[in-house]
């Protein structure tokens, strides 16, 4: 069985697409391959392939685990001062 080349078309804002082309092709690669790449991870990992990060550079697990950790505090009975007085409490269970 041979594999056949497909095509796909995405359609992308011109300000990411420029901006990820530049360092693309400071790292000596091209948009294809960097999506085929892309692609064979999440074939390899049978998941996605990197680490999402919010805004603020948070992961995207640790978003999610600290916002689980503020809903079960303010569902406790239990009083923090401050962040990282919850976060350590999280932490220590």
């Amino acid at each position: 069985m041979t594999n056949k080349n497909t095509q796909i078309q995405i359609r992308i804002d011109s300000k990411t697409k420029k901006e990820a082309k530049k360092i693309l092709e400071n790292l000596g690669m091209d948009m294809s391959s960097a999506i085929k790449i892309f692609f064979r991870q999440v074939i390899n990992t049978k998941s996605f392939p990197c680490e999402l990060r919010d805004s603020n550079g948070m992961t995207l697990r640790n978003a999610e685990i600290l916002r689980e950790a503020i809903i079960e505090a303010e569902n406790s009975e239990k009083s923090f001062t401050n962040g990282a007085d919850l976060i350590r409490d999280v932490l220590k269970d």
